[in-house]
């Protein structure tokens, strides 16, 4: 494993929240924990809210949080995804807080049974936490029933606290002037940046290492100046994917430490894949008569998140051009989305076959001489290698070969964003399976060529 290359014990970089390599260099976080924690232990607040763009933290400070709540004081109900009518949520905090499936159907026995939790609960000594991450994600209905929730409470002090945490969206739909009432029932009200400064990024980046048992200096400082520049000024999870991507390579080309070119050709070439998600809207259709007026922005905002579409953002910036203009000549066959269903030719009469998902490739695709086909991920895809390159290739040194692989898998990964798609995908794993993929057809090619050479010998 590449860690094990570095005499690391673990992974330090992986996207994963998890507190014990957690990193006192990002002062937003820690004050979101601290003004968390005195909502919830001190404060009797019925509500606490967290936002911040992606890839900052918020789901790290949660667990931050949970970490720092001593158990026999609280009961906990932890969602990870609201989109779901008000009753499904209600069941789910239910069979969280009683520790077994709930099965009510109706909403009022459902707000009756979660009363009759936070009274028993109260009597035990203790307090109801609900944590909702991915709040941008509720419904707007049920951001109005959970506030109509937090009536639940005794005069003098709230039986349960509310921590929400969400995307700038979610602060957006809170501050709209039709939530006013909602609002001022906000206890804190804490907002998750990006790392402030290269100097910071140099102690989180050494002291993720030596977490992980790091015991020499890895990243020079011109290397913590590109992970700056590249990581959009300091997005922990940009950060962590650069400096997995380039442990990796070092790896991969036996490097002893990771210097600024070498993070920046790195951060260049997986520019697109640590990109930020930004949300967009899909545009809804409807009748246009002379007679509707067009939408406010106000009344925008309390579109349903089904009319929502999170879209990957395109970088401007490509991978690292290894070839020549490539044909514009489409491939032989044609690609279908990945949520259709690739049927596998059998007779009609005969069991289908588990469906294969198929991946997209990204709109801008450029076409290739030549397509490598092969199963990656949960994916089939295409490898274009162009012919220049299998030529070159075969005439070059491995070295030379290896490098040229690792640039196709890296333009690989660009084409098909959905290999990466999931958070817990490696996308190191991935391209390594794809340069090793090239490096065969490279082999292949050198075999072909020298039987030419022997049969136009003979």
């Amino acid at each position: 494993m590449y860690y094990d290359y570095w005499g690391l014990k673990k992974p330090p970089f992986d996207n994963v929240p998890d507190p014990s390599m957690y990193v006192e260099s990002h002062a937003s976080v820690e004050n979101t924990i601290a003004e968390t924690l005195f909502a919830i232990e001190e404060g009797n607040e019925c509500i606490a809210v967290i936002v911040g763009d992606v890839g900052l933290g918020k789901t790290l400070s949660l667990r931050l949080i949970l970490d720092n709540l001593s158990p026999d004081k609280y009961k906990v109900a932890f969602i990870t995804n609201p989109d779901m009518s008000f009753v499904q949520l209600m069941r789910e905090i239910v069979g969280q807080l009683t520790g077994h499936p709930c099965e009510i159907q109706k909403r009022i026995d459902l707000l009756e049974m979660f009363n009759k939790i936070i009274f028993q609960t109260a009597d035990e000594g203790k307090k109801v936490l609900l944590f909702i991450d991915e709040a941008n994600a509720l419904p707007p209905g049920n951001l109005e029933s959970l506030r109509l929730l937090t009536n639940m409470q005794e005069d003098h002090r709230n039986l349960f606290t509310i921590v929400l945490a969400g995307q700038i969206e979610l602060a957006r739909r809170l501050e709209h002037p039709r939530r006013a009432n909602l609002f001022q029932r906000i206890g804190t009200y804490c907002r998750i940046d990006k790392i402030q400064s290269p100097d910071l990024i140099k102690d989180y980046v050494e002291t993720r290492l030596r977490l992980a048992g790091c015991e020499k200096k890895i990243f020079t400082d011109d290397a913590i100046d590109a992970l700056w520049e590249y990581s959009e000024h300091g997005v922990p999870r940009l950060i962590n994917k650069i400096c997995k991507l380039c442990l990796k390579a070092g790896e991969t080309n036996a490097f002893e430490i990771i210097d600024g070119p070498a993070a920046k050709q790195i951060a260049e070439r997986f520019q697109k894949l640590t990109g930020p998600a930004l949300q967009k809207r899909r545009p809804r259709k409807r009748l246009r008569d002379e007679g509707i007026e067009k939408k406010t922005e106000e009344e925008k905002i309390e579109q349903e998140p089904s009319d929502l579409l999170t879209l990957e953002s395109e970088s401007t910036s490509q991978a690292e051009p290894i070839a020549e203009p490539i044909s514009d000549q489409p491939p032989p066959e044609t690609w279908a989305p990945s949520d259709q269903i690739e049927t596998q030719g059998a007779a009609e009469t005969a069991p289908e076959p588990a469906p294969e998902r198929v991946a997209e490739p990204a709109p801008e695709e450029a076409r290739s001489d030549f397509y490598e086909e092969a199963i990656v991920g949960k994916f089939k895809i295409k490898i274009g290698i162009p012919l220049q390159i299998l030529k070159v290739a075969a005439s070059s040194t491995r070295e030379n070969r290896i490098k040229l692989a690792g640039s196709l898998a890296a333009q690989t990964l660009d084409k098909y964003p959905q290999l990466t798609s999931e958070t817990s995908t490696d996308p190191v794993a991935l391209w390594s399976e794809i340069k090793s993929l090239i490096l065969n057809a490279f082999e292949r090619e050198m075999a072909q060529s020298e039987v030419g050479e022997v049969a136009t010998a003979g």
